[in-house]
């Protein structure tokens, strides 16, 4: 009963409508994915992982490659892997397996790092986040369907939600004892705290496959297995390909950081100098914002998605302002409060499109659904590179510019999306 009225409390659904093991279930989904969002963050390749490379003295191609070998390797193979979600009897099959060779994957980068140096050390490192990409493609294309049969609509956003900002409090303690000196960046510490990710990730599968999801396979329809009947649905479903152009568009609040940290560097301060206040704000602005934006994407992913890319809009246009006129965002204190603006629509992108995309979609075709949008979306982050290019021709202050305009239209897209939280 104590674990009944909990979630009620945090999903705001009435007791009397919670279905049997919804509660306990609810339960299971934030632990599990508390302890992989802790998990991502602490392996996180941006930065956790090319400090150690560098460390390590691998080879610049090496450390050019990890975050490209990390976002296609998690997004390309699920396509592949649809079909075989679809024709499970339980989808958290597929995450529980995800998650743990997450984990293996994790501990095999962690002993790379205290064995081996150099090339060597670069290589099975980048092999290994390569085994741990592919697995996560695993994960994710089953988790929306996972969630959705275990979850009822309307609630599921505060789940999801609630688990980013409990994951987010951990971090932002990681971020603070790197920021006032007390954890030693070195090595051995960060392979330890690699191996926790990976002991994290080993523990959440243990969790999560005692989920209680019907165990029934979704039939596929007229799928004649082939390609094109895997694709149909951008052809068929017009709400998919707007989806699919908005989710786009608003992808700029997932680029925009590492143009922020160019800004604020651009009055002759290192990035080190104000690594540990970008990210205390960063994680502070999660913790903030994913439960409520959760909550808000219960009631209308559709104007989560709207309301995010708003805000984006709003922030860059400032902060690419405010760069244009003053050379810089006056040193850490602004950096860290344009980071933190950032992270609060990113946040709101990321709980909106989630949510909406699972509640959208047929129990049939969620999967696919999923692996159709995440396999355009990686091409679409790929062509992102090119927004470097052009802050080496142009400066980062028009590049967010630039990244106004396009989240504004990603908020008038969104506009056209049907309500699909509604009974």
């Amino acid at each position: 009963m104590a674990m009944k009225q909990m979630f009620s409390v945090v999903t705001g659904a009435d007791a009397d409508d919670i279905r049997p093991g919804e509660a306990r279930n609810g339960v299971i989904h934030v632990a599990a994915l508390t302890l992989t969002k802790t998990a991502d963050a602490l392996i996180d390749p941006k930065l956790v992982l090319s400090w150690l490379l560098t460390a390590l003295g691998a080879p610049g191609a090496i450390i050019g490659a990890l975050v490209p070998v990390r976002e296609a390797g998690a997004l390309l193979p699920q396509l592949a892997l649809a079909r075989r979600v679809e024709a499970s009897p339980q989808r958290k099959r597929f995450w529980a397996v995800g998650s743990a060779v997450q984990g293996l994957a994790a501990l095999g980068i962690a002993a790379a790092a205290l064995l081996f140096e150099g090339a060597l050390a670069g290589g099975l490192i980048l092999a290994s986040l390569a085994v741990l990409a592919v697995a996560r493609s695993a994960a994710s294309v089953s988790y929306k369907d996972a969630l959705a049969r275990t979850i009822a609509k309307r609630r599921r956003g505060a789940i999801t939600g609630l688990a980013a900002s409990v994951a987010s409090v951990s971090v932002f303690g990681v971020g603070l004892l790197m920021a006032t000196g007390i954890f030693e960046i070195a090595v051995a510490p960060l392979a330890a705290i690699i191996a926790i990710a990976g002991a994290a990730f080993l523990f959440a599968s243990a969790i999560f496959i005692a989920l209680r999801e019907p165990r029934n396979g979704a039939a596929t329809g007229n799928d004649d297995g082939s390609f094109a009947a895997l694709v149909a649905p951008l052809w068929t479903d017009a709400q998919l390909r707007l989806f699919v152009a908005a989710r786009a568009a608003l992808a700029v609040t997932a680029l925009a950081p590492p143009f922020i940290v160019m800004l604020s560097t651009a009055s002759g301060r290192t990035a080190l100098d104000e690594l540990g206040p970008l990210v205390m704000a960063s994680t502070a602005a999660s913790v903030l914002a994913s439960y409520i934006w959760g909550r808000f994407s219960d009631r209308s992913s559709r104007q989560t998605l709207m309301a995010a890319g708003g805000l984006g809009a709003a922030a860059f246009a400032v902060i690419g302002g405010l760069g244009l006129a003053f050379d810089g965002l006056g040193g850490a204190l602004g950096a860290a409060a344009a980071i933190f603006a950032a992270q609060i629509a990113y946040e709101g992108v990321r709980a909106g499109r989630k949510l909406h995309l699972t509640d959208m979609a047929e129990d049939s075709f969620r999967a696919r659904y999923t692996a159709l949008s995440n396999t355009l979306i990686g091409a679409a982050l790929l062509a992102g590179g090119l927004f470097g290019l052009a802050a080496d021709l142009f400066g980062p202050a028009p590049v967010l510019l630039a990244f106004a305009v396009i989240a504004a239209l990603g908020a008038g897209l969104a506009r056209g999306l049907d309500e699909v939280q509604a009974e």
